[in-house]
């Protein structure tokens, strides 16, 4: 389960990259309650998404040439730079080297040896995102991989990422917990993408999950703000409801209401 107690490893920030940062805030304001709140005239254009007053996740305008409509998660670490090292060392490539964001930290992306997008932030004066876990914030973290076993290599040589292999219908589905974590301290997983996944072109990709109360009438929402839906609102024994979502730009993510224990 995701906390704010960001330990190393562990997602600590997600933002959303998009053409039009106006219609963006609009459709998330409508879909999941959250407000954008402008970081001010030096930010580029950059803003937090916000819900009753606190950090939820960010949004900016698109960047890096070529770049598309996507979510990027952000994982905690103590340093930038030696992590930039160990990405380059396990074969990862650098989408943008270490800078500092003002005085708030230091970030870094890059992309893993399958094609995943991510990112890593060293907090300073901002720890994190404010919540996560409740209604409406980020509550896990998953990456569809082109070769999993990839993967998984180099997640665990980057961020030492513990792992659990769990039998998930006809497929494995590998859970990751941060370095020292327990069986309660899961953040996210790794799956190998299907055959007919990778033939319709779906390539490696990171994906964030928002709890919410009700993924049908969020799902329904979303179809009438002109998104397309990926996974319709299915059950899953001991892990909820869930649907997947690509919004009007072509960001993907997911929406679901977690199995409570028991179920």
């Amino acid at each position: 389960m995701l906390t704010t107690d960001y330990v190393p490893g562990s997602p600590n920030w997600l933002d959303l990259g998009s053409p039009d940062t106006a219609a963006s805030a609009a459709f998330y304001g409508a879909l999941l309650g959250w407000t954008f709140a402008s970081a001010g005239p030096a930010a580029g254009g950059y803003g937090f998404f916000q819900q009753d007053g606190r950090t939820v996740a960010a949004l900016g305008p698109l960047t890096e040439e070529g770049a598309t409509s996507a979510w990027t998660i952000y994982f905690r670490t103590t340093d930038a730079d030696r992590t930039t090292a160990a990405v380059e060392r396990a074969g990862g490539k650098v989408r943008f080297a270490p800078f500092d964001v003002f005085t708030n930290g230091r970030m870094a992306g890059y992309t893993d040896p399958t094609g995943a997008d991510f990112a890593v932030w060293q907090p300073h004066d901002t720890v994190g995102l404010d919540a996560v876990t409740d209604p409406g914030t980020l509550c896990w973290t998953e990456c569809y991989s082109t070769d999993a076993e990839a993967g998984k290599a180099f997640y665990r040589a980057v961020f030492d990422w513990q792992e659990q292999d769990v039998p998930f219908g006809d497929v494995t589905y590998t859970v990751l917990t941060p370095a020292g974590g327990g069986t309660d301290d899961g953040q996210g997983g790794i799956m190998q993408l299907g055959p007919e996944q990778t033939a319709a072109g779906t390539t490696s990709h990171w994906l964030p999950y928002f709890e919410v109360l009700d993924p049908d009438a969020c799902t329904a929402t979303a179809e009438r703000l002109g998104a397309t839906v990926r996974i319709p609102p299915t059950d899953f024994h001991g892990v909820g409801r869930l649907a997947q979502i690509v919004d009007p730009h072509g960001a993907v993510l997911a929406v679901i209401r977690s199995a409570q224990p028991g179920q």
